[in-house]
């Protein structure tokens, strides 16, 4: 590691030379109580900014070790000091310096959940914060005394009011890792609680907006859990709660239109992930193996076993191993259920707005008059029984149209002014009263789920004279060499960086395990264990600080959705 007198003499000797002078500075520096690492010099101002660390002992530092004393409270920390080391930008950086990114400083700053990333890395003795600096430039000259006080006036300043006790409020620090620690052990309780879903008595859910996921500033009910559904749960930190428990089963949340519906469905599945705490959804917890489905018109699917809801379509086309360029919504729907059972989910999450209306219900008139052996497609309702009862799947679904689940429900929830009621018995006297005549068209099982095994030749990262090239363009969307992945049906991926990332595991995926005739499930979950035993910086060869760990389901859903996938 050099001084950092060598870094100010380098700056002040390429001032106003060409761009690719900067090159010089790449390498580590010793500013005292930190160090300083050029990772990655950018070409031209115009291009990604430079990637930089900064690294502090965690005993300069000065923190609490109990901050650290586990995995799920590192995370939690380094969320925390990520968001911190934002808030420092934004207080310190003047940005603009010159053309283009010129004098930008950025991290790679979280939402509202709270996600393991790589842009602060916390070992044993350190902690590093990773972040971009845009090299101060006028054209493609370099602007040396710029450069000097961005490294020495302004990444200080941000490393003193970040990465220190004395200007970090320890008590909102502690708060947050306790938060975290508390919601990831209510996640954990669910299941010997035989609930599928938590949600706290007081929780906000409302967001401002379809483009602002930070709670209803005003007008928001607070969340009030039935008597009848309240449970409580013991934390570690926050002690005693209590909520509305959902049970494991199958359950309909219903009500009138804009009476809450929706919104505690969304709440439901953003609760496989814990939240900051203000976020108002800090303790809904949901089953973290839940996956929300939906109907996908026009998406890719690859020799998926449909069957269980799809046989004897016309012109005899198979259904075991279902393949298709451009899926209807019923055919599509089914195939998101199946994908996901093959990759272990215990809990579907359905909203009938986003569903396919023939591949939900068919009612006794419609059953009357196209016969069963004309009609493909097994409803839902005919199905989420039996899926419960064979394989221990529970299903949450939102429904406003049809009674007829009132038959198959174990546990049905009003929502009226966002206040949610228990109605298990109401409806179970209108399902005997009204009974139905349609004909339960399900069978006795739910019928088989298939593991695929992908062709190892059908995933082509390059691109021209790149070997690998993969990118996310947006939160939605994977450019894989010369494939465009789109994500659009996958509702749980709530960062770009969990984006990133996604790619970057199919690409270890495809190359060292789907070769070795791997399920796709088998080789996606020797990826993700790699990953939580060696970090997210397996997966790339260079230091960057913008990946976010996702799930297995969405790995695999962004698999499913590539075109050029081919199943043996």
């Amino acid at each position: 590691m050099k001084p950092k007198e060598h870094l100010l003499s380098t700056l002040k000797r390429i001032d106003r030379r060409g761009y690719k002078a900067y090159m010089d500075i790449k390498g580590a520096y010793d500013f005292g109580r930190f160090s300083l690492s050029v990772d990655h010099v950018q070409g031209d101002p115009f291009a990604a900014p430079s990637r930089v660390s900064v690294k502090a002992t965690r005993a300069d530092t000065g923190f609490d070790p109990s901050l650290f004393s586990n995995d799920i409270r590192r995370v939690a920390a380094a969320d925390f000091l990520t968001r911190t080391f934002h808030r420092a930008i934004l207080n310190t950086a003047k940005g603009s310096r010159g053309m283009g990114k010129s004098g930008m400083v950025s991290i790679d700053n979280p939402g509202q959940e709270v996600i393991r990333r790589n842009s602060c890395v916390i070992s044993n003795d350190t902690i590093e914060v990773r972040f971009v600096v845009g090299l101060p430039a006028a054209g493609r000259t370099i602007l040396g005394h710029e450069a000097v006080a961005i490294f020495f006036d302004e990444i200080p300043e941000m490393v003193n009011k970040a990465l220190s006790v004395k200007n970090v409020g320890a008590d909102d620090f502690s708060a947050h890792v306790d938060s975290i620690e508390d919601q990831e052990h209510l996640r954990k309780l669910l299941s010997e609680m035989g609930l599928s879903a938590f949600v706290a008595d007081g929780s906000i859910l409302p967001r401002r907006s379809g483009v602002d996921d930070r709670p209803l500033a005003r007008d928001a009910v607070p969340f009030r859990s039935p008597e009848s559904l309240k449970v409580s749960a013991t934390l570690p930190h926050r002690g005693e709660v209590h909520g509305m428990g959902i049970p494991a089963g199958v359950t309909l949340i219903v009500g009138g239109g804009f009476h809450g519906k929706s919104t505690l469905l969304t709440a439901i599945e953003r609760g496989v992930y814990p939240h900051i705490p203000g976020d108002g959804r800090e303790l809904v917890a949901t089953d973290p193996m839940a996956v929300k489905i939906r109907a996908e018109d026009g998406r890719y699917i690859e020799k998926v076993n449909i069957s269980p809801f799809i046989t004897n379509l016309p012109m005899g086309r198979d259904t075991i191993q279902f393949t298709t360029e451009n899926a209807s919504g019923s055919t599509s729907q089914a195939a998101n259920i199946m994908e996901a059972l093959e990759m272990g989910t215990s809990l579907l999450l359905i909203d009938e707005d986003t569903s396919a209306t023939n591949f939900m219900i068919r009612d006794e008139r419609m059953q009357e008059l196209i016969s069963k052996d004309k009609e493909p497609i097994t409803p839902f309702v005919d199905k989420v029984g039996k899926l419960n009862t064979d394989n221990g799947v529970s299903t949450i679904l939102v429904m406003g149209g049809s009674g007829d689940y009132f038959d198959v429900a174990d546990t049905v929830i009003a929502m009226e002014n966002y206040v949610p009621v228990d109605v298990s018995e109401r409806a179970g006297e209108i399902a005997r009263k009204h009974a139905a005549s349609r004909t339960d068209e399900g069978g006795e099982k739910f019928g088989e789920i298939t593991q695929r095994r992908p062709n190892p030749s059908c995933f082509n990262p390059s691109k021209g004279k790149r070997e690998v090239k993969i990118d996310a363009k947006g939160l939605k969307k994977i450019l894989y060499g010369r494939l465009d992945i789109d994500l659009t049906g996958l509702a749980q991926i709530v960062d770009v960086s969990q984006t990133r990332a996604i790619g970057n595991i199919i690409h270890i995926y495809a190359t060292r395990y789907a070769t070795k005739g791997l399920t796709l499930k088998e080789g996606i979950v020797m990826v993700i264990s790699e990953l939580e035993e060696k970090g997210l910086d397996m997966l790339l060869p260079y230091k960057v600080g913008n990946l976010a760990a996702p799930r297995i389901f969405e790995v695999a859903g962004a698999v499913n959705r590539m075109r050029t996938l081919r199943v043996k």
